[in-house]
């Protein structure tokens, strides 16, 4: 019987030693692919993930609600009746129940499992060379003089479409609307840049949305389903430039900054104002922050340019931020700061702030906002 016992212990070792052994070297053959840009553009970002990108949203984008959200949800239930178990344990002092087995093999090839999925189904593209390399933008460490012409031209596109949108309250369309216009500017988009070629799509609404308050997210991806999950709460004139970037996310521009110029150039030209609003609204609010941190005076006197609806917009925006201030919001920044950082983005959340040095790039090659 004990050499029963003892065979079955040894074969169960080497099982692991082997699945060990194999989900090592993948995580290797992972880093060592980061340290080639121009391959993972080639051959993953541009090549394998279009078919891995496509077959998500072909399985999951015909489901109604967000399979990614139902995902987080069974794994957030799972972990709280853990640590319920767990503080129930630790109270009673019952010790017997731990059942702590030696080693920890299990959550640490779970863990692997989970961090090679995540890199083969999108992860990879944080290493990409990107929208730059593609649209052969040449980026330098922009000036006061570089901000100052950008801020200028981009003040007078959003005081413009705002006016075109009327001299009151707009009455936005619907989410619906929202994400089949997303849809439509990709296409319109694709005509200039074919690599934005955007469909099946897989738009949806966050079952989190009221949490989303609180947290401060506006939308975000899974990468493990393929889904864009937009947070409804939010100013409804911010939803189109946030459902463009979602979709950027979508396509393989994985850094926040990409994904941010991405969406301005097809929110802006989508030919519809309220996209372009959307757009010019946000990118503005990038562009004369990163001006702010070198002159201050010149970025405010952007903001007593703009028109009043547009300040108003402004206003409206730092409310529903306000909301956002309570005490899970430090730990969440801090969090998704880290994330950001482990992640190719040595800024952290700093990083939404890169895509001025594109725009300033694309203005200067194109000599238009």
């Amino acid at each position: 019987m004990a050499d029963i016992h003892n065979s079955t212990r040894k074969k169960k070792r080497i099982r692991n030693l082997v699945t060990g052994a194999f989900l090592f070297i993948i995580i290797v053959l992972i880093k060592v692919a980061t340290f080639f840009p121009r391959w993972i553009e080639d051959v993953y970002s541009t090549g394998v993930y279009k078919y891995i990108s496509r077959f998500y949203r072909i399985i999951f984008g015909w489901f109604p609600m967000s399979v990614g959200d139902l995902l987080y949800l069974t794994v957030i239930v799972y972990l709280s009746v853990k640590i319920f178990r767990l503080s129930i344990i630790l109270r009673h002092k019952r010790w017997q129940l731990l059942k702590i087995k030696t080693g920890y093999t299990r959550p640490l090839f779970f863990l692997a499992t989970v961090y090679i999925l995540f890199n083969l189904s999108w992860g990879l593209n944080y290493n990409r060379l990107g929208i730059a390399h593609q649209l052969k933008l040449q980026t330098t460490e922009h000036t006061v003089e570089d901000l100052r012409q950008v801020t200028s031209a981009l003040l007078e596109k959003l005081n413009n479409r705002r006016l075109v949108l009327g001299s009151g309250e707009v009455n936005y369309p619907n989410y619906q609307w929202v994400f089949e216009q997303s849809q439509q500017a990709y296409k319109i988009t694709t005509v200039q840049y074919p690599f934005f070629k955007y469909e099946p799509e897989s738009i949806k609404r966050s079952i989190y949305g009221r949490a989303g308050i609180y947290l401060g997210f506006l939308g975000y991806y899974n990468p493990f389903t393929g889904e864009s999950q937009l947070n409804l709460t939010q100013p409804k004139f911010l939803l189109p430039f946030v459902t463009c970037h979602e979709i950027a996310h979508q396509l393989g521009y994985a850094s926040e900054s990409e994904a941010n110029f991405v969406g301005y150039l097809v929110a802006k030209n989508s030919s519809n104002p309220i996209f372009e609003y959307s757009a010019y609204f946000d990118i503005f609010s990038y562009a004369n922050r990163e001006l702010y941190k070198l002159d201050s005076s010149l970025a405010k006197e952007n903001v007593l340019k703009l028109d009043p609806l547009v300040k108003k917009d402004m206003q409206d925006v730092r409310e529903y931020y306000k909301k956002s201030n309570n005490i899970l919001e430090p730990f969440v920044k801090t969090f998704y700061d880290q994330y950001l950082k482990a992640n190719q983005q040595v800024e952290g959340l700093q990083s939404y702030n890169e895509v001025v040095g594109w725009l300033i790039a694309y203005y200067k090659k194109s000599g238009k906002v």
